[in-house]
């Protein structure tokens, strides 16, 4: 019997190698995103394994931070459950005010709350998803014209970077913002590179977006953005002109749609706009959120008054000026990488040197360059509210320039003069994180000591010629291991720290912070228990304080009601000393009124209180200053009405307005304590509260006292 073997056909292989899977479809996305066709046969894991980590990094333990910032919570919660909420970002489901932001963030986490029920794992989800995106945006950006390692360099140090491990897994707008504009980064790039219309209407709508996050510090890389498209978009410069016009009518028309709206319904159909003084969106973005940051003229603000003569030029937001980003807690965000990233910038145009116009190169490093001395000046003198954590709009931009000019520097180390410039960057990087370090110093003592000796190491293998490839690996491992090792360090001492209040930090404490341990005011946990005045802050947690500021609390402190699973932190009881701003004693009390920066803690029994009946009323009860209002809706579930806005001083409502919604049973209690009048703004809170104390009798529910408003004195 004769035994015949057939041979496939071609098209059988052909459809064979059809049905053979692909890469998966996010990085095919990001391969041409980057412009690659053919990643490097180790790109394509190693893109995976970087994603990975940070995803790891943003949400691991999430709901250790409980409602994070209850400021931000409250109004997700609200938003959530009211499609007005939600349009106008209130803080309340009842629609008195809105918070001191635009609300594109508060959407996509009140959307995130609509789908999976509200818990702090909802909330802060879509944060650290969007810290992962931006570390694809960066590393696409990068590699569309550098080679996949100074890619995959730029995403690792921004996922390194720990100011972004903190925004990236907590709820402020600043991740979505940090997000748009470096979307907007890589549009532009795009547009340089094929001169299409269509990016540069992206680049625009980016900002826009950013400006519907985070107001006018969107604004920021507008020049940055249209001088480098200008200087180096194809074309003549006529077109290129009517493409930075079209870009800047994209800028309107995706921001200016909600503010048309917000601006054009009549004020008695729609919330009041918190941080404004007459009710306008217009006001908010021209001076408490705008020109104010930079001036320190904010009406309503706890700026004014305070700054010049209680912390210098730089009020107690810190002294201004070009060392600012390294001074303090600020620098342990940030700045690690900062003084390298400066000197091989340098290094970097000149290894370009004079290339085309258009080359990709060049305009990548520009752009991030550029966003980075922009925004880093800006940073530096603002003279308004300044905190820490709003350098992470740097981290982008400061991954992209240290890893563009590391990478350019080092391909032409067979030069004597790289090769100094490589080693001087490596010793100043590491005796700059000794440093840093030092400034925590009782934690993980030895971390300095092991960074600068591997930086001494790392300086002396990259000074010696090339001499093949070990030598080369070695003195690249050695120079990576001494610039990331001690902001990794930083960073999952982050990302295993809860993280509750208005203002916080990332890293360990750190003497001479400007907001204290923990980044709050007084002791280290933010402003003590509000009741007649702000009790006392003591700057850096050392025991110095702002003259001033005391004032008798009646309320502790801590984290609102966090979620079940989450332990809230310590609350302090708020006993400054009147006029002496002395820090508060710090001892824990089981329930009180929030303070300025921290929300209430509510106990079991006055939750069940608030509940009661809650159905009934349009608020279950109103409290001064959001914070304070803030803990009790999100342990109730139930609208509470926050008198006066975040920092109590805005005229919503005014009494008259207030005495309205008592008469009409809109109202059942009135919390007393929260925070009052600042900086020159409404004293309507205090008048009311005037009112309700002189109108109704007081009783004390675990440690807080309330007032019910349907019963008044007879």
């Amino acid at each position: 019997m004769t035994t015949t073997t057939s041979t496939p056909a071609a098209s059988d292989t052909a459809s064979t190698a059809a049905r053979r899977p692909g890469p998966p479809v996010p990085v095919r996305l990001l391969r041409r995103l980057a412009g690659v066709d053919a990643a490097v046969r180790w790109e394509r894991p190693a893109l995976l394994g970087l994603l990975a980590i940070a995803a790891a990094l943003y949400v691991w333990d999430l709901a250790a931070s409980g409602w994070a910032n209850s400021f931000y919570s409250a109004a997700v919660q609200a938003g959530s459950v009211d499609w007005e909420a939600f349009f106008y970002g209130s803080s309340d489901a009842s629609n008195s005010i809105t918070v001191d932001k635009p609300p594109a963030a508060l959407w996509i986490m009140a959307l995130s709350v609509r789908l999976f029920g509200l818990s702090s794992w909802s909330i802060l989800l879509p944060e650290a998803l969007m810290g992962v995106a931006t570390i694809a945006v960066v590393y696409a950006t990068v590699r569309r014209a550098y080679a996949p390692q100074i890619a995959l360099l730029a995403g690792g140090v921004l996922a390194l970077t720990p100011v972004a491990a903190l925004m990236f897994r907590f709820n402020n707008p600043d991740a979505l913002l940090v997000l748009l504009l470096s979307l907007a980064t890589y549009f532009v790039v795009r547009a340089i590179e094929s001169g299409a219309l269509r990016w540069v209407l992206l680049a625009g709508a980016m900002i826009g977006l950013g400006f519907l996050t985070k107001q006018l510090q969107a604004f920021l890389v507008l020049p940055v953005l249209a001088g480098v498209y200008l200087a180096s978009a194809p074309g003549r410069w006529g077109r290129r002109i009517l493409h930075a016009l079209a870009a800047l009518a994209a800028v309107v028309v995706s921001a200016g749609w909600w503010v048309a709206i917000v601006e054009l319904v009549p004020a008695d159909l729609r919330p009041y706009i918190g941080g404004s003084q007459t009710n306008s969106f217009l006001e908010l973005t021209f001076g408490y959120n705008g020109l104010g940051r930079l001036t320190g003229d904010e009406t309503g603000s706890v700026t004014g008054g305070l700054g010049g003569a209680a912390a210098g030029a730089g009020g107690m937001w810190g002294q201004t000026g070009i060392l600012r980003l390294f001074e303090g807690e600020v620098g342990g965000q940030i700045a690690w990488l900062l003084p390298a990233a400066l000197l091989l910038l340098v290094g970097a145009l000149v290894v370009i040197g004079r290339a085309r116009r258009g080359d990709p190169r060049r305009v990548v490093l520009l752009l991030m360059a550029g966003t980075l001395v922009v925004t880093g000046l800006a940073f530096s003198y603002m003279a308004g509210i300044f905190h820490a954590y709003y350098t992470v709009a740097l981290a982008p931009a400061l991954a992209g320039t240290i890893a563009i000019g590391a990478g350019l520097v080092w391909s032409r180390r067979s030069a004597w003069w790289a090769r100094i410039l490589l080693a001087v960057s490596v010793l100043v990087t590491g005796v700059w994180a000794w440093a840093l370090l030092d400034r925590a110093s009782s934690w993980l003592p030895w971390l300095k000591v092991v960074v600068l000796a591997i930086a001494i190491v790392a300086a002396v293998l990259v000074l010696m010629p090339p001499r093949g490839r070990g030598l080369a690996t070695a003195a690249a491992s050695a120079a990576l291991t001494a610039a990331l090792l001690a902001p990794a360090a930083y960073t999952l001492q982050t990302v295993t720290t809860a993280h509750e209040g208005s203002i916080v930090t990332a890293g360990p404490s750190v003497a001479g912070a400007m907001g204290g341990p923990g980044g709050g005011f007084g002791g280290g946990q933010g402003f003590g228990g509000g009741g007649q005045g702000f009790p006392g802050a003591s700057q850096g947690g050392t025991g110095t304080s702002l003259p001033g500021l005391g004032g008798q609390g009646n309320g502790g402190v801590g984290g609102g009601q966090p979620p079940a699973g989450a332990q809230a932190p310590g609350a302090q009881n708020g006993t400054g000393q009147a006029g002496t701003g002395q820090a508060g004693t710090g001892q824990g009390v089981g329930a009180g009124a929030g303070g300025l920066l921290e929300s209430s803690r509510v106990s079991a029994r006055l939750s069940a209180l608030l509940e009661k009946d809650a159905g009934d009323y349009r608020w279950v009860a109103a409290a001064i200053g959001s914070n304070s209002a803030a803990g009790y809706q999100l342990a109730t579930g139930d609208p509470v009405m926050p008198i006066g806005g975040f920092n109590g001083s805005d005229p919503s409502p005014t009494l008259a307005q207030f005495q309205t919604y008592v008469d009409q049973g809109a109202i059942h209690y009135f919390i007393a304590g929260g925070v009052g009048r600042s900086n020159g703004g409404s004293d309507a809170s205090s008048q009311i509260e005037q009112w309700v104390e002189e109108t109704f009798t007081a009783t004390t529910v675990d440690g807080v006292t309330l007032y019910d408003l349907t019963r008044p004195t007879s």
